[in-house]
């Protein structure tokens, strides 16, 4: 990353007419519309001046986003920076391995494994996301399951953490059985490279009573303005079931998700595909 900023920022001495003298800007817009990101920030915008005031322009990114279906919700609150929500649009994936169960445990760390243990199992009332089919099940004992996101190997790197600082978010999604009550707990950690604490969000636990409409509830928090160092994510949850039953009654998760949005976008981004 930072081979690539110091490269975007040599100013190309010459201008287009030496090197395309035939070919209106216009043209040259749309020829740069179709390539990759990358290689419009990083080679073409060397080439002259005039490509270069092409690249860095605000209209530029806009129009990208806009052929590419990404949009802020309310655009009475646009980004500031339209080439940096561009990027951070086409990046934007769930950091989670298998989140809806559908590997079993892959990619997950058991950190406890009380009662009668973690499982999976078929959803007892439909999720809001039709596609979502299973949930981890906790049981009397406390569950508690973890991963750890490197952002690095995620394709972000320490310069660009460090110097745009986007917005983190994550969601989970949570239910009780009817018939049985339980508890619900989430942690999530921003860690530096010796994985130390930089920020934490430790809600409190969410307690459902024995009888209720089993309903799935989503657990949302967003990243903010945590300053350098960011490296690591640790996302963890679980729960347990209050009755002390044998089995797997206890609290149901599916669906979670890390994701890296523009910073002060995350609450409107929306992405068409």
């Amino acid at each position: 990353m930072k081979s690539q900023v110091s490269l975007q920022r040599i100013e190309a001495p010459y201008s287009c007419p030496l090197v395309c003298p035939d070919l209106p800007l216009n043209i040259i817009e749309e020829i740069l519309l179709n390539l990759p990101a990358q290689q419009v920030i990083c080679v073409c915008r060397l080439v002259c001046n005039e490509w270069k005031s092409v690249v860095d322009s605000t209209a530029f990114w806009k129009e990208r986003c806009r052929r590419e279906g990404f949009k802020p919700l309310n655009m009475q609150r646009i980004p500031r920076d339209w080439q940096t929500f561009y990027i951070l649009c086409k990046k934007r994936h769930n950091l989670l391995k298998n989140p809806n169960a559908n590997e079993n445990f892959s990619g997950w760390t058991i950190l406890e494994d009380g009662g009668d243990r973690w499982t999976v199992d078929r959803l007892y009332s439909p999720h809001p996301d039709e596609t979502v089919t299973k949930c981890f099940v906790t049981s009397y004992g406390r569950c508690i399951k973890s991963q750890l996101i490197d952002l690095e190997k995620e394709g972000y790197s320490p310069a660009f953490m460090d110097e745009i600082q986007p917005d983190i978010v994550i969601t989970d999604w949570y239910a009780p059985r009817w018939d049985c009550g339980s508890l619900y707990e989430i942690n999530v950690e921003l860690l530096d490279h010796k994985k130390q604490i930089i920020q934490l969000f430790q809600p409190e636990r969410v307690i459902f009573p024995q009888w209720n409409d089993q309903k799935w509830e989503k657990m949302t928090h967003a990243f903010k303005d945590y300053g350098p160092g960011v490296r690591f994510i640790l996302f963890k949850h679980g729960g347990r079931d209050t009755q002390y039953w044998a089995g797997h009654y206890g609290i149901r998760v599916t669906n979670s998700s890390v994701e890296i949005f523009p910073s002060a976008e995350a609450d409107i981004v929306h992405i068409d595909n």
